[in-house]
């Protein structure tokens, strides 16, 4: 399986569907079905049961997960491709873009 460019915690924009041009922070990545989980993006209305957790129940909003391939990180304000590269023995994202490492 190939190495996933976005990671937990990076902010990207989405750059197809709906939501095209919002940007936000990655919450979850699933590496088995290539979806990354936006905050802020994909919102959808979800029915749920009353339980010991939520009294209530009734209808919550939550965030659901888009295609990686329709986002792209942001570095800078800009959004860029990635790769990767040797630093002596670790392996490192860059940004495409400007060349700068990521992580």
């Amino acid at each position: 399986m190939a190495t996933l460019k976005i990671k937990k915690g990076d902010t990207v924009r989405v750059i197809a569907g709906a939501d095209k041009n919002n940007e936000g922070k990655v919450i979850a990545v699933d590496p088995k079905k290539n979806t990354v989980t936006v905050e802020g993006v994909n919102m959808v209305k979800k029915h749920v049961k009353p339980s010991m957790s939520n009294q209530a129940g009734g209808i919550v909003e939550q965030e659901a997960p888009i295609a990686i391939s329709n986002v792209m990180l942001l570095v800078d304000g800009k959004t860029t491709r990635v790769g990767f590269k040797m630093e002596g023995d670790k392996k490192v994202r860059f940004a495409k873009a400007t060349g700068k490492t990521i992580d």
